[in-house]
């Protein structure tokens, strides 16, 4: 008996040791060297279609067109690894670890070799001796629990998607058989477009399964890459096989709104401790339809096995748990909300297509900048009264920058210091040497800090004009939560249900809004942020399908979430 105690006891501290203060946070877009394009225009760099692996206790990540590939200890930090020995200027590799060995393939309209190494960390990877006997675009590797491997594939708007049995020297061994068809007439979300407004086939791409408790889910991403509803879907079997069943629930992976949108074209990975997470492709899509980043969103299967991901604060500061978590995940949330919205700046210069509201807009697709790239340029903002200051993004926009994938030296040196009365500056972030090409660069502070000020200064940047897509400032004001909504009303289209519009009584007090959606009443894992807003128009529903609806509100003091629910 006292055994069994001091092992509860055991339990119970191990539950409780996961507080706030101790783990350390990320904040989407993933902050990497996201790597410059060929490209006539203007410079963009690009990241998408991304996988990520363990091996031997690291985390490598892989993604379209980024020269080389990264590896890490936590997931925070990534080291960057270029590469010759792939082809890696293919779209969307996939990658797979069968004991030693890592298995590599990317997209490709000709047959193409897959390649092996048994060692990740050295740019030393071996073609297979055969090639698969046809091409394919999008390939996804799953190895079963009886060791049995398959590769799934497909990447168009009218081709399925299919699948096929692979020996261990990785070949085919059954013909291809489709498992994904096309279906934009019941999908909403499958129609291309930022409001799914054209009517045609979307792509079905990027295929991933999973398994969980005996069950295969197939997930997959529509309508397409460069639009901000670009999601993912599940189908699921009891064979790696099919056939599959489409869950209603789709799309599961969703992210239309806030800072940086979209969240399709994914993986669904387990870290070191037993957590899901999905790995999403991200839009900005201004500069070329191909410029996109990463995003990294918690993802769990519920009780009932109902696949989610949590992306609803997805591009606010979140954890980055060091051990398992069996709680809900939404607690990954750091909790710090945005002081820096539609406020008050100044800027030591500034271009009328790029206002220095720009840099303040919760928008990745607009962008604030200065009239040169020298030492000196600097951007403000006035915050409210009474804040705590966190953390600090800089999402830097590299406007007439002509930089290539070959280019050097592409580190952003700045400073950023803190004022209570624009007299007296406090110098709390110091990059004046920084040594990373680091495009996001997210900056936890080691103590908070109380200022009615923030400015940014330039030291030096790699070519063009000083810019910033956004500054973003998190922490929390002191204050009230906005006022609960509870007078809301939701048309569903009787013309097509795949649509519906809400509308609320906007609270003054409120900076923004995320609505909430699933087809349970106690299952509202779907969401889209909005800010400064009484109404949205949602989409991407399944034809026929009951829904629920609630609303949060939130401000820079917190969120006070909508216990009122609409069934439609």
């Amino acid at each position: 008996m006292k055994r069994i105690f001091i092992a509860f006891i055991l339990i119970t501290l191990l539950n409780f040791s996961f507080t706030p203060d101790k783990e350390k946070t990320f904040c989407n877009p993933m902050n990497l060297n996201y790597r410059f394009q060929p490209s006539s225009l203007d410079s963009y760099r690009e990241a998408a279609d991304p996988v990520i692996t363990i091996y031997k206790g690291k985390y490598f990540l892989f993604a379209s067109h980024s020269g080389g590939y990264w590896n890490s200890d936590d997931m925070k930090d990534w080291k960057f690894l270029p590469v010759k020995s792939l082809p890696i200027e293919d779209y969307a590799p996939d990658v797979i670890t069968i004991n030693d060995t890592t298995f590599y393939m990317a997209s490709a309209t000709v047959k193409k070799n897959i390649y092996y190494t048994s060692n990740p960390f050295e740019d030393n990877w071996k073609p297979m001796e055969n090639t698969l006997p046809f091409p394919v675009w999008d390939p996804n590797f799953f190895r079963d629990d009886n060791g049995r491997i398959y590769l799934y594939w497909g990447c168009s708007d009218a081709v399925p998607i299919k699948v096929v049995e692979l020996s261990r020297k990785m070949q085919p061994i059954t013909e291809p058989k489709v498992v994904i068809t096309h279906n934009p007439a019941e999908h909403g979300w499958e129609n291309p477009g930022e409001l799914n407004e054209i009517v045609k086939n979307g792509y079905n791409e990027g295929s991933w399964m999973t398994k969980f408790n005996n069950k295969y889910y197939l997930q997959y991403a529509s309508p397409g890459t460069e639009f901000k509803t670009y999601a993912d879907g599940v189908y699921i079997s009891d064979s790696p096989t099919g056939p599959f069943e489409y869950e209603t629930y789709s799309p599961f992976s969703y992210k239309p709104g806030g800072f940086i949108a979209g969240a399709g074209h994914s993986g669904t990975f387990l870290d070191k401790y037993g957590n899901y997470w999905h790995v999403s492709s991200m839009s900005i899509s201004i500069r070329h339809i191909f410029e996109r980043r990463l995003g990294l969103f918690p993802a769990c299967f519920d009780k009932d096995g109902v696949l989610r991901t949590f992306s609803a604060f997805g591009d606010y500061p979140t954890l980055m748990p060091s051990r398992k978590i069996d709680f809900d995940k939404e607690s990954l949330f750091r909790g710090w909300m945005l002081l820096s919205y539609n406020k008050k700046a100044t800027a030591s210069s500034s271009n009328e297509k790029y206002p220095v509201k720009n840099a303040f807009d919760e928008n990745i697709r607009t962008w604030w900048s200065a009239n040169t790239g020298n030492a000196g340029e600097w951007l403000s903002v006035e915050l409210d009264n009474n804040v705590t200051i966190n953390a600090i993004q800089v999402n830097f926009a590299d406007n007439a920058a002509n930089l290539k994938p070959d280019s050097k030296n592409l580190q952003y040196c700045y400073r950023i210091f803190a004022s209570d009365d624009q007299k007296v500056w406090k110098l709390i972030i110091d990059k004046s040497n920084n040594i990373k090409d680091a495009c996001h660069d997210y900056i936890e502070l080691d103590k908070p800090v109380k200022a009615k000020f923030i400015k940014i200064e330039n030291v030096k940047i790699p070519d063009g004009k000083f810019s910033v897509y956004d500054l973003r400032i998190f922490g929390k004001r002191k204050g009230k939560t906005p006022v609960e909504v509870t007078g809301f009303s939701v048309d569903r289209k009787v013309s097509d249900t795949r649509r519906a519009s809400l509308k609320w009584v906007k609270d003054n007090s409120a900076t923004g809004y995320v609505v909430n959606f699933g087809t349970e009443i106690n299952k509202l894992y779907s969401s889209v942020m909005v800010y400064n807003s009484d109404s949205i128009n949602l989409t991407g529903l399944n034809k026929d399908v009951t829904y629920y609806f609630s609303i949060d509100a939130f401000n820079e003091s917190g969120i006070t979430r909508g216990t009122k629910k609409i069934r439609e």
